[in-house]
């Protein structure tokens, strides 16, 4: 819907938010080097064939040994047996139960952030509460203090950087995986040392659980490995519900009629949530590399190439989704890929789900009439692989 697009300002790089999905469903991208995947079948077609499409692009990459630390241990990166052993072992700190106990805690700890809001007529909706949420609640997970959330922060410096990810050389590609790496240091350090006094004294927590995780051959993983595993869960988890609250903020100001179905019924709200992920999905894009020849949509993509396989065009395929361009609240299949799909579907997406749907419910609470504040203009994330608000001030 070329008005929702224009209203916020989103660029021509979200092309799916303006003139829908392309004519080619899969084509060859001469300045990147990579293939681009944009229709919803074409994507499951990737995504649901792990080996002839690998989540080991990295290997694409002629990484040097100390730029290669920083990848090691990654789950989206991991494949096969040796990523499905580890993703079960972690699984149990996002099941059903341990989000189940979560819950109260996420209620406490955003009445209280919502506490301290008391009396501002304006604010900013992710910069002085959720994300302050989502890193509260990601710290205690861990078994931090929360006052480490604030190194969180260096992860965005990811999002917010321009460069596409390519396999030719690029002025804005040159050095890539450096401008990504280098910048988290002072996190990597943080984790490390929490990390060395787990090894030396276990809790009950996320970071004790990944201490005493085993690989296939029966050895643990290294310390590299530990902190590189956290920061990829930082990056899909706990930055996803910032994420999300703020692109369903912009999407039920845009679609009164919406807002107001949400309002009367809180049984829509985690509809609402998941009509969101599809409309405006927050991770618009993954990465795939192909390990033998493979035909999709009639092109056959060689071996050892690059694909980036868009979730946000392919959730809005009219041939998978009604009237793609009408956010609707009330969706119902809504098969949409905003959470992944396959043996790499979103491992934290109870807790995303669970922190979506109190903090919605808490404001229609606390502040009935919210609206985004017309004199802010919401800032944007400028990486071309997510869709997303990293500062969106609201009116109550």
């Amino acid at each position: 819907m070329a008005g929702f697009a224009e209203r916020w300002g989103f660029g021509p790089d979200k092309f799916w938010l303006y003139d829908g999905l392309p004519e080619e469903l899969v084509e060859f991208d001469e300045s990147l080097g990579l293939w681009h995947v944009y229709g919803y079948p074409e994507a499951l077609e990737v995504l649901n064939n792990p080996d002839a499409f690998s989540t080991d692009s990295a290997r694409l990459f002629n990484l040097d040994e100390q730029t290669a630390k920083y990848i090691d241990g990654d789950l989206t990166q991991m494949t096969g047996a040796q990523h499905a052993h580890l993703r079960e072992q972690v699984a149990t700190a996002f099941g059903a139960t341990a989000m189940a106990d979560l819950e109260p805690r996420v209620h406490e700890v955003a009445g209280g952030l919502l506490d301290n809001l008391a009396g501002r007529d304006r604010f900013d909706l992710l910069g002085e509460f959720v994300g302050d949420l989502s890193g509260i609640v990601f710290c205690e997970l861990l078994g931090i203090p929360a006052e480490d959330r604030a190194l969180f922060a260096l992860i965005d410096q990811n999002m917010d950087a321009e460069a596409q990810l390519a396999t030719v050389a690029t002025s804005e590609g040159a050095d890539y995986f450096d401008n990504l790496t280098a910048p988290l240091q002072p996190l990597r350090d943080m984790l490390g040392a929490h990390i060395d006094r787990r090894i030396r004294q276990p809790r009950k927590d996320l970071l004790s659980l990944l201490v005493g995780v085993r690989k296939l051959d029966g050895t643990p993983l290294s310390r590299d490995q530990i902190i590189n595993f956290v920061i990829g869960m930082l990056g899909a988890g706990h930055l996803s519900t910032p994420l999300l609250i703020g692109n369903a903020t912009l999407c039920l100001e845009s679609f009164p009629d919406q807002a107001v179905r949400v309002r009367t019924d809180r049984s829509l709200v985690p509809g609402m949530l998941e009509e969101t992920m599809r409309f405006l999905t927050p991770a618009a894009a993954t990465y795939r590399a192909t390990t033998v020849a493979a035909q999709i949509a009639g092109r056959t993509i060689p071996a050892d190439q690059l694909v980036r396989v868009w979730f946000g065009a392919a959730n809005r395929d009219p041939r998978r989704f009604g009237d793609p361009g009408r956010f609707d609240v009330t969706r119902d299949p809504n098969p949409h890929l905003g959470f992944g799909h396959g043996d790499h579907f979103c491992l934290g997406r109870r807790m995303i789900r669970i922190e979506t749907r109190i903090v919605f419910n808490l404001l229609l609470d606390r502040c009935p009439d919210l609206r985004v504040d017309p004199d802010v203009a919401p800032a944007f994330f400028g990486s071309p692989d997510f869709t997303g608000v990293r500062s969106v001030w609201v009116r109550r």
